[in-house]
């Protein structure tokens, strides 16, 4: 069986390690807030990624996202497996007698949509960052752009559609 993605070999797999192993730690440390729990996801991740290689496609994602997507998944994972813990010890805020999750989605989140933009054309990329990411106005957006405000609304239509569609490609649920 043929892996891909860089993870053909053990020498890939450890260069993957080398590469991306301390900003998963670091990630899993910042949500989990226990040093072995975090070392225990940073394994869980390579796992697998070594046992589903054959899933990777970098066409679709980098490895460092596609990494980052599983570790995101073995972190939830983790917070579940432990809810029988004290909220405390696993890094849970008790807010109003229920306990939610301390750690925040949106650092992923954001890498998973700069991927993403990436792989638009760059019209509607700049459609999409000017109005919706930088909250410019549209006009303003158009006028800058040299277009009439209705071609950027158009773009703006059509890049939202096609940043779905790579999203999903790329294993993000909405």
């Amino acid at each position: 069986m043929g892996r891909r993605g860089g993870l053909a070999s053990d020498e890939a797999l450890h260069a993957a390690y080398r590469a991306h192993g301390p900003e998963l730690y670091r990630f899993a440390l910042r949500q989990l807030g226990d040093d072995a729990s975090a070392q225990d996801v940073v394994q869980e991740v390579f796992l697998r990624a070594w046992r589903s290689a054959e899933k990777f496609d970098p066409d679709i994602a980098s490895l460092r996202v596609w990494l980052f997507a599983i570790a995101r998944h073995v972190v939830v994972d983790e917070i579940r497996r432990h809810t029988a813990r004290p909220a405390r010890a696993l890094g849970l805020v008790v807010d109003g007698g229920r306990s939610t999750p301390a750690f925040d989605e949106s650092a992923i989140d954001a890498w998973l949509v700069e991927e993403a933009l990436t792989r638009l054309s760059p019209e509607h990329r700049t459609a999409l960052v000017e109005t919706h990411l930088r909250g410019r106005p549209p006009a303003e957006v158009a006028a800058e752009c040299g277009i009439p405000p209705g071609t950027l609304r158009s773009r703006l239509f059509y890049g939202l559609k096609a940043l779905r569609v790579v999203l999903e490609e790329m294993g993000v649920e909405p």
